[in-house]
């Protein structure tokens, strides 16, 4: 490996920054790295490469993280690395050109937003190791000050929408303010020229006065505090000019109105100690009028503590002071009160915030501990493996749970192109539709022009659904769409249920009610859906059987026997009496009949086996007279007789048939022998008996339909 000496001296210069922190084995591994990466590289691929491992470096990463940076964008294969560092160069290589999917959106700033969200969230998800997204942040910063330089507007523009939107927000929320300060500044120097210009110069001094300042301020406090006796943390740097910016936007404030360009903040142990500092600030400095803030007293609504304080500092310039324990600043910047969540606005989730508290934790811990495996063992990302993140054709996030399926994709995106799915392309691939998705991958839908979703899809067993989401528009699907199929199953379905437990005039109404549906046709419907279980439906016809039910209920009365009149019967020896029907016995043609005259009521006609005659006095039976039907009576008198194997419905069935045929049913006797049902129907209308029959006959399960002949005289 031969250098040019400008070259080398370049690589000295910057060795010892490179390995600040590094053990001699580390220390080792970034010098093979640096000088294999250096003879390798063009001077503007090394400028790139090495100004990325020196912020990685600063961030106090370990030496692997800084190897991985100085190799970026190049194939790691004949690098002189070891096995740790080649994941973190080919997860940060993936990572490249995820920022050019922030323009895949429509034009709707809620769209951008939700988009820029999602690609955060995914990126985050997509590692398994969260020094890829340190590594990815710190490369992101140096393309930015690279290209600030460069006359290529389009390629300025690009870059800096990617860090304003992705990458800026995401290191904020990780804590990693050096990092985010800057990115945001050169983003914005980009974006709006104009309007930085304009603050930097209302600031009137550079950046390291400000700073010099601060650490003024700083030391005079610590030293007040500690007379005090006072065990505190002062820290303090000037406010960049992103975050003047947009305090004067979120307050609509001018730049005169804002007192806190530069600020410090001042952690303590106890409460008392937060206005003991109170007091020495205020004793220190002139106090400026409506600018002390007591959140500790009246916290804000998401339970932010401080006490805030404006006062005219050294040299008469504004200065502002955040007082805290501990304790507050710790759930300030972990906890729900977390600083970005408010800045950006809130609508993450309990469990994303949990996420970034943990990962923030861990890059404090790293600062105090020296153990570079145990590091890493910490920094293995275990945290985002409960979602998913994949893109459609056009770039577009989709946020699904992990283990999601193409079907659960296509019903996210658009319920119409869930039930039309029938195969699916993951990065170009053509898979099957129960194959699971990973992190970044791009998925199409195959569909067809009308189609409709598979009930193996609601297996759990095969994989096809993983969402709750989907599986619910599936089942909406098959709940609103061939109802009618549906209600046949059902009814098919409970008939067998019924005949197995060999139940018998089972009222539905009452069985769908226990069953949780109001209606007859819904409730057949959710069996047919196989939305009851057969377990609960057997459970509920048992326990309607067991209600007790007469052996022998009396017979039918039909509309026909009511209509019968005193011109249906003759009366021996009796005329213009009133005629009324018992209501014992129900009377009608053909059965034997006699008369009974009452004192009040006139004659009253009961069959001749009728318990209440059977059981009449001797003495009252001198008012008993013989009586018959007369001949338009017994006009048409048919008897059908109809076998079938039992069902539910089954005489429903039949004697709506018979009332469309204009028959007149005068009596129904049902006898039940095993799995058949025995049925015979007094009625009359003997011209359409022949045709009703065939009808009969066709009904499901009917074995048997025919006429049967009376005797002479019944009984």
């Amino acid at each position: 490996m031969v250098m040019r000496e400008p070259e080398a001296n370049v690589l000295t210069q910057q060795l010892p920054h490179l390995i600040a922190g590094a053990d001699e084995v580390g220390s080792g591994l970034i010098t093979r790295v640096a000088q294999w990466r250096h003879a390798e590289a063009n001077e503007t691929a090394w400028a790139h490469a090495s100004g990325t491992a020196l912020l990685v470096a600063h961030l106090q990463l370990d030496a692997h993280s800084v190897a991985a940076a100085l190799l970026l964008g190049t194939d790691v294969t004949d690098a002189p690395v070891d096995e740790e560092v080649m994941p973190l160069v080919r997860g940060v290589n993936q990572l490249e050109g995820i920022g050019q999917l922030l323009g895949n959106t429509d034009k709707s700033r809620r769209a951008g937003h939700d988009q820029a969200e999602n690609l955060r969230q995914m990126l985050l998800a997509m590692v398994t190791d969260i020094r890829v997204v340190l590594i990815k942040l710190a490369e992101c910063l140096q393309s930015l000050r690279t290209i600030i330089q460069s006359s290529d507007k389009l390629t300025q523009q690009r870059l800096a929408s990617e860090a304003q939107e992705l990458f800026a927000p995401l290191a904020n929320r990780l804590g990693v303010w050096q990092i985010k300060w800057e990115m945001e500044d050169l983003a914005y120097r980009i974006l709006e020229p104009e309007n930085y210009q304009r603050i930097a110069r209302l600031l009137d001094e550079k950046r390291l006065d400000r700073e010099c300042y601060i650490n003024k301020v700083v030391t005079q406090l610590q030293a007040g505090l500690s007379h005090e006796g006072i065990a505190a943390e002062v820290t303090g740097r000037p406010k960049h000019i992103v975050s003047i910016i947009n305090k004067m936007n979120r307050k609509h404030l001018s730049f005169d109105d804002l007192y806190d360009i530069r600020a410090v903040r001042i952690l303590v142990p106890e409460l008392k100690d937060c206005y003991t500092a109170l007091g020495l600030v205020h004793h220190l400095w002139q106090p400026i009028v409506g600018e002390f803030d007591d959140y500790i007293a009246h916290p804000k609504p998401n339970d932010y503590r401080s006490l805030h304080t404006g006062v005219v500092g050294p040299e008469n310039k504004a200065l502002e002071v955040q007082i805290r324990t501990f304790a507050m600043h710790q759930h300030a910047e972990l906890g729900v009160a977390a600083h970005w969540r408010y800045k950006e606005g809130g609508g993450k989730s309990d469990a994303m915030i949990d996420k970034i508290a943990w990962l923030r934790q861990i890059l404090r811990w790293k600062e105090k501990n020296s153990d570079n495996q145990a590091l890493a063992d910490l920094f293995r990302n275990e945290l985002f493996q409960d979602r998913i993140y994949v893109l459609t054709p056009q770039g577009h996030v989709i946020d699904l749970e992990s283990g999601a399926s193409p079907v659960d994709f296509a019903y996210h995106v658009h319920t119409d192109l869930g039930h039309r799915c029938r195969g699916a392309r993951v990065d170009g691939v053509i898979v099957s539709l129960n194959t699971p998705l990973k992190n970044g991958q791009r998925v199409e839908i195959l569909t067809v022009k009308q189609g409709t979703p598979s009930r193996d899809w609601l297996n759990p067993a095969l994989g096809y659904l993983v969402t709750a989401r989907a599986r619910a528009k599936v089942r909406h699907w098959f709940r609103t769409e061939h109802f009618t199929e549906h209600v046949n199953v059902g009814r098919e379905v409970l008939e067998r249920e019924l005949r197995r437990l060999r139940a018998h005039d089972i009222n539905i109404d009452k069985l769908a009610g226990k069953l949780g549906h109001v209606r007859g046709e819904e409730f057949f419907a959710a069996l047919g859906r196989n939305d009851i279980g057969m377990h609960a439906l057997a459970t509920a016809i048992e326990s309607l059987t067991a209600q007790a039910v007469p052996a022998n209920p009396p017979p039918m009365r039909t509309r026909a026997a009511m209509l019968l009149d005193a011109q249906s019967v003759r009366i021996e020896g009796v005329s213009g009496l009133p005629v009324t029907f018992a209501k014992c016995c129900h009377p009608a043609p053909p059965s034997g009949i006699v008369a009974y005259i009452t004192q009040a009521r006139g004659v009253t006609v009961h069959r001749r086996n009728c318990p209440s005659i059977l059981r009449l006095d001797v003495s009252r039976q001198d008012r008993l007279l013989a009586a018959s039907w007369s001949d338009n009576a017994q006009e048409n008198l048919v008897e059908l007789r109809v076998e079938a194997f039992d069902r539910q419905g089954l005489l429903r069935d039949v004697s709506a048939l018979l009332t469309k045929e204009k028959i007149s049913v005068l009596r129904v006797n049902t006898v039940s022998q095993g799995d058949m049902a025995i049925m015979r129907f007094q009625v009359q209308g003997r011209s359409t008996v022949d045709r009703a029959l065939g009808r009969i006959r066709d009904l499901p399960h009917v074995v048997l339909a025919e006429q049967v002949d009376y005797p002479e005289n019944g009984s």
